[in-house]
């Protein structure tokens, strides 16, 4: 084949992947490679540590599905018998859930064998480069990042295109209308073309210890100030019997703690840039919102500075805070009487009112600046599929609304992506205190619709986020500089001349 420039940039994303994984290259080298080839990362995929190792433990729950897509199965997937299809993605509690049920869901209906390899987020992307820079069809279904949308909107599929195109091998009663819009758009889409379906979304919750809420007289926070004042009062009350104010994700270097300090960016005004493409972190909004992130840390444990999410996790599981605004995902974790302290203790809110909002418009690099951060991923059918057609059944199997409801009461945090998967009896009865519990998807469901935050979107974002933003925000929360102004012009400058490269 012809090679274009196309070709040489995802071989280069690859190359330097395998090099970084070879010894061969640092880190940082690989970061700018990937920058310079278009690809970034919205999630964790190059931490080493993943959230979703946090979720709680698969449920045993009945998998049954209706008989007319049993019978679709049968009828449809059996063309396709002796075929195999190979899937590539990380692992998350939707993917190990659709793991669990594809053999007797699936694979035994059709004759379809659904070979699924799960690898780090970072090596995800090194395999589908290469298979896209050759046009190779070594895997069938990819899974993205939303980060990478941009880079791979050419080597996929657009789903609608083929609900409409194939009607012979349509899923009974489909309806892609039913995942929720905000994904879609934030997600799965880029320009008017979508690359897939959306598959999963960590997004940032509040949640408090109804005991102590209770034992105090406080109410759930509606503001960011009564968050803050919450906070403060516990810490006063039980900070000597080892539980504080909140806990934090703010380990110097680290993903997490640039993750933390968006949230409060985001919810006093602030964002990473403005439309003219500047980086705005040094601005009086962004001030505004890094000090509130150093005054809540007062009333965190002390080693808050070596927590990454999983160390956040444990804190909160261990009953080291009475609130936090973190990941969704988290909470089956905490509701798990084997291993948790606080099971049946922590208790969903919905997101306080943020004291200021700056306008998506107002932003830059498609930056959507809300206190529920999200890091969302897709599934897509690669053009490149030589087995294209049985890969678009198994694909609407995955992502069809009863699959995505039994991943999410057996997943142990598997986020739905559907309405239907939502308002599911299934889902409603999972509501209850016990590991793998759902009665956090109500307000989950509220801050997907009407509070979603979205990092920016460009290359260079990676590099940007960690190596630069939360190494000097590690600086700054552990005295490195004079003064939040100082330490935020130094991180605008260096995020400045990046954002250039």
């Amino acid at each position: 084949m012809k090679e274009t420039n196309d070709f040489r940039e995802k071989m280069a994303i690859s190359n330097a992947i395998n090099s970084f994984y070879a010894g061969r290259t640092s880190r940082r080298t690989m970061l700018k490679t990937l920058g310079a080839a278009g690809v970034g990362f919205s999630a964790a995929g190059m931490m080493g540590s993943s959230r979703r190792t946090m979720a709680a433990p698969m449920r045993a729950v009945e998998a049954a599905q209706p008989d007319d897509v049993t019978a679709w199965l049968k009828d449809v997937g059996g063309q396709f018998k002796g075929t195999t299809i190979k899937v590539v993605s990380e692992e998350t509690p939707p993917s190990r859930a659709i793991i669990n049920l594809k053999k007797d869901l699936f694979e035994d209906i059709t004759g379809i064998t659904v070979d699924w390899e799960v690898v780090p987020l970072d090596q995800v992307l090194a395999k589908v480069s290469q298979d896209a820079a050759a046009q190779l069809g070594a895997n069938d279904i990819y899974y993205f990042d939303q980060a990478w949308v941009g880079r791979f909107i050419n080597d996929t599929f657009d789903p609608r295109e083929l609900l409409s195109s194939k009607p012979d091998l349509a899923f009974p009663n489909y309806n892609i209308d039913d995942f929720l819009e905000p994904l879609v758009k934030h997600i799965a889409t880029y320009g008017d073309k979508m690359i897939g379906f959306p598959c999963d979304v960590p997004i940032a919750m509040y949640f408090y210890r109804q005991d102590i809420y209770d034992e105090m007289g406080l109410k759930p926070a509606t503001t960011m100030e009564e968050y803050m004042a919450n906070a403060k009062a516990i810490n006063d009350a039980m900070a000597g019997s080892g539980t504080y104010g909140t806990v934090g994700q703010m380990k110097s270097g680290h993903y997490a703690l640039e993750c933390d300090m968006t949230i409060y960016l985001w919810s006093h005004g602030g964002s990473v840039y403005t439309a003219d493409g500047q980086c705005s972190l040094n601005d009086a909004a962004a001030i505004t919102g890094v000090d509130y992130m150093r005054e809540l840390q007062q009333y965190m444990p002390a080693a808050v500075t070596s927590y990454d999410w999983g160390g956040q996790f444990t804190a909160i599981q261990q009953g080291q805070g009475g609130q936090v605004i973190t990941w969704g995902e988290d909470f089956p974790g905490w509701d798990d009487p084997v291993s948790s302290k606080v099971s049946g203790l922590m208790t969903p809110a919905p997101l306080p009112a943020n004291a200021a909002q700056r306008k998506p418009e107002e932003a830059g690099f498609e930056e959507i600046p809300d206190l529920g951060h999200q890091g969302g991923s897709t599934y897509c059918l690669s053009k490149y599929s030589k087995v294209a057609d049985a890969a678009w059944v198994f694909l609407q199997w995955a992502t069809s609304s009863n699959t995505q409801t039994l991943a999410s009461v057996i997943g142990g945090g598997a986020s739905p992506m559907r309405q239907s998967t939502f308002d599911d009896p299934r889902v409603k009865e999972m509501e209850v205190v016990g590991a793998g519990t759902t009665r956090h998807f109500p307000l989950m469901l509220e801050t997907i619709q009407n509070r979603m935050g979205t990092e920016p979107h460009l290359p260079q974002w990676p590099l940007i986020a960690t190596d630069i933003i939360a190494v000097e925000l590690g600086k700054l929360t552990t005295g490195g500089y004079a003064s939040t102004q100082e330490g935020m012009d130094n991180i605008k400058k260096l995020v400045d001349e990046a954002s250039k490269q």
